[in-house]
């Protein structure tokens, strides 16, 4: 099971000066999670697949980072009732302060031990290509990524082909 690794750096070739705040990678451990926990994860990538092929996901929908991030911060967002208004209904001081409330606890429900939100970025995606082709070439492919990593990096890219096609 894939895990967020926030704000870790125990490796002799890295340095900080802010003790890797802000820093975040995923890192595979496969006695990570429970069956349950792993079902509902791939329920999660499936309905993931499926909602985008109908274009109502895009790829910065990271449910994994932030269902661990939920289950770390202890916060459950199902204990306040959503507020739903209808096109003729007034605006009332109760509805805005509960959904405040929702925005707020959603905010410190996803937010980092070290304070900061992770995301992703696929921005520097284009960065990808020329890394594997380095590693097909050089013979490292293997050597640098596990079948996890190969597994992740083809979900991926199928992810954002699919999110950019729609």
């Amino acid at each position: 099971m894939w895990e967020l690794q926030i704000a870790e750096g125990d490796d002799p070739y890295l340095y900080s000066t802010n003790n890797f705040v802000g820093r975040q990678y995923w890192k595979f451990n496969q006695d990570a999670g429970t069956p349950d926990e792993k079902e509902e994860i791939e329920k999660i990538r499936q309905n993931f697949k499926d909602n985008m092929k109908n274009g109502g996901q895009h790829a910065c929908g990271d449910l994994l980072m932030r269902m661990q991030l939920m289950k770390e911060n202890k916060i459950n967002l199902m204990d306040i009732a959503p507020i739903r208004l209808c096109d003729d209904e007034h605006v009332t001081l109760e509805a805005v302060t509960i959904t405040v409330k929702k925005a707020l606890r959603l905010q410190r429900a996803i937010q980092a031990k070290d304070g900061h939100w992770p995301a992703e970025n696929a921005g520097p995606m284009f960065f990808t290509p020329p890394l594997i082709i380095g590693l097909y070439i050089s013979g490292a492919i293997n050597t640098i990524w596990n079948e996890e990593h190969h597994k992740e990096m083809i979900r991926y890219f199928y992810n954002h082909q699919v999110s950019y096609q729609v």
